[in-house]
């Protein structure tokens, strides 16, 4: 493929490769963008929709709680059988119906469990009493539980059965002079109009709803969704706002921004928000607590459906044109100024790319392609030059690395390997030239009890002791190792009987010595065997191994060797 067409296929990767970038960058920035606005729209769609909620509960609130306050219906509460008390009562209570925004009221008393009502409608009037409570009723229950629970104030989405009624209720105690609970009274809004002015905001991709401070839905466009009468469900039977979404993780995600909200304790202006899936699609969702009503205003936004991504596509396409222009601006440059002079360094970069170093003398022009030609010469001979330093260094790591293979690491003698080696080697030799050598193994004694009673790093220094005093006992061709744990292994070669019996008493009592001298208690118990022309390694292991096994036997801190001829020292 010649030059030109590399630059031709690189110049369309190039233009690929940043159509990928611009649409991925596009992706990310408008996601960042949407985000970033998504949250301040979150921040005010909460705001005010708690505003709109607050503003038009607080003046019922305000009524009912005047309503609650009133001495004649306080002094009728206690007193419910007085004709004269109810008149009077029953007229104040008309009062405040007219000022409700529903004209609806109702009152329930404590004493004789009388609920009275009249709506818009005055349909009851002079016939106020409707119906009696009764404590084993369900649909009653909400009265004795909010009695029992002593909370002055209560906000309940309830149908009522008796009246065929479903309203958004505002509940206040009634107390006496000793603050004793008489009764309740309030009223109730329609739930059909609330939700359509206050939840259903008409907006395309914004979602209002209220919940309570456990969590159970109040105030939701789609009814199905509304916990009725939570007062009175246990929990566990409500429904509570993780029934919108699907995904674990989002359900955690909203209640844990409820316990965050809860946990602040109602703090001015505190907004969470996190990111939520609803029926496949991402949301936004927007947290605040109404300490004024103990509820929390949620808000849902679809920010594709409020920002579509199509918005940021015409300055998506003006940046793709500009960047098409540069790169087509950019070969034609490319091609006068550099394609033609650097077809003559293909050759050489072929050569070099091939493995092949002696390059002949370039061709180097007065001009910037002459020096770029002057400094491939330089770098081709530095490469060559590494390349062959780089190949030594290799070799020596290699060999360094061998060498480590072969060390313990604690003791610097070598290591099991290192002896493996050293035997098979050893023992390959003896066959071919008919001889023997010598094994001893050796086991320092009563370690495990050292290292338990003056702790590991003592132990390891003792090791480290051990094999200094061994190598100094043994002969400069003679190999020392550790053959694992407290175990050392020595290989004399050449060897008889005596220098085996010889050399494992020097080695038992210089150590002996040494430690002594040192003030610790450390001897060796030795087993050597003196292995034959063709014995194979395990049996020469074994008959070692067994004559230290003879030595510890017979008391540690002595010299076994496996032959007949062998004597025992101590």
């Amino acid at each position: 493929m010649s030059l030109n067409t590399r630059i031709l296929t690189l110049a369309s990767m190039l233009t690929l490769i940043a159509a990928l970038a611009s649409w991925l960058a596009y992706r990310e920035l408008s996601r960042d963008i949407m985000e970033r606005w998504g949250q301040e729209v979150a921040e005010i769609q909460v705001r005010y929709d708690s505003a709109r909620l607050l503003q038009s509960l607080e003046r019922e609130i305000g009524l009912a709680r005047q309503m609650a306050d009133s001495l004649a219906i306080q002094q009728w509460a206690d007193n419910p059988d007085d004709p004269a008390l109810q008149a009077t009562a029953i007229r104040q209570m008309e009062s405040f119906r007219n000022n409700f925004r529903d004209n609806t009221y109702f009152v329930a008393l404590r004493k004789n469990l009388h609920y009275y009502f009249n709506n818009a409608d005055n349909e009851f009037d002079g016939d106020q009493f409707r119906y009696q409570l009764d404590p084993a009723k369900a649909e009653d229950a909400w009265f004795f539980r909010l009695i029992e629970e002593g909370r002055d104030f209560h906000l309940n989405v309830n149908p009522d059965t008796e009246l065929g009624v479903t309203k958004l209720w505002i509940d206040v105690l009634i107390r006496g002079n000793g603050r004793d609970v008489l009764g309740m009274v309030g009223t109730g809004l329609d739930l059909d109009a609330f939700l359509r002015d206050i939840v259903d905001v008409g907006k395309d991709g914004i979602t209002t709803l209220f919940v309570d401070f456990n969590g159970a839905i109040q105030l939701y466009r789609d009814r199905n969704y509304i916990d009725f009468a939570s007062i009175i469900k246990p929990e566990g039977q409500k429904n509570t706002i993780d029934l919108l979404f699907e995904a674990e993780d989002d359900k955690q995600k909203m209640l844990g921004m409820l316990q965050m909200l809860k946990n602040r304790g109602g703090e001015e202006g505190a907004i969470a928000s996190s990111f939520v899936t609803i029926d496949g699609r991402r949301h936004l969702a927007g947290v605040a607590y109404l300490p004024a009503i103990g509820w929390f205003e949620i808000t849902l936004l679809d920010l594709d459906t409020l920002i579509p991504p199509s918005f940021f596509w015409p300055l998506v396409a003006v940046f793709l044109i500009t960047l098409l222009l540069t790169l087509v601006l950019f070969h034609g440059l490319v091609r006068r100024w550099v394609l033609k002079p650097v077809v003559a360094l293909e050759q050489a970069v072929n050569q070099i790319r091939e493995g092949n170093f002696a390059l002949h003398e370039l061709p180097k022009p007065d001009n910037e392609i002459g020096q770029l030609s002057a400094h491939f010469e330089d770098m081709a001979s530095t490469l060559r030059s590494s390349t062959e330093n780089l190949q030594e260094q290799v070799s020596q790591r290699t060999d360094e690395l061998h060498r480590l293979a072969r060390v313990d690491a604690l003791t610097g003698l070598g290591n099991r390997r290192a002896l493996d080696e050293a035997l098979a080697t050893e023992l390959e030799r003896a066959r071919r030239q008919n001889s023997g050598f010598g094994i001893l193994w050796l086991d320092v004694d009563q370690f495990k009890a050292i290292n338990d009673e003056r702790g590991h790093q003592t132990g390891d220094a003792i090791l480290c002791d051990v094999a200094h005093w061994l190598k100094a006992c043994l002969r400069p061709y003679d190999i020392a190792g550790r053959w694992g744990g407290d175990e050392f292994v020595v290989l004399l070669s050449p060897c008889d009987l005596q220098t085996l019996e010889h050399t494992a008493q020097r080695i038992r009592v210089n150590i002996e010595s040494q430690g002594k001298a040192l003030g610790l208690p450390v001897s060796v118990s030795i087993g050597g065997h003196l292995a034959g022309a063709h014995e194979n390694l395990d049996d020469l292991l074994k008959q070692a191994d067994q004559a230290l096994y003879q030595a510890k036997q017979n008391g540690r801190n002595q010299v076994r060797i496996s032959s007949e001829q062998s004597s025992t020292c101590a």
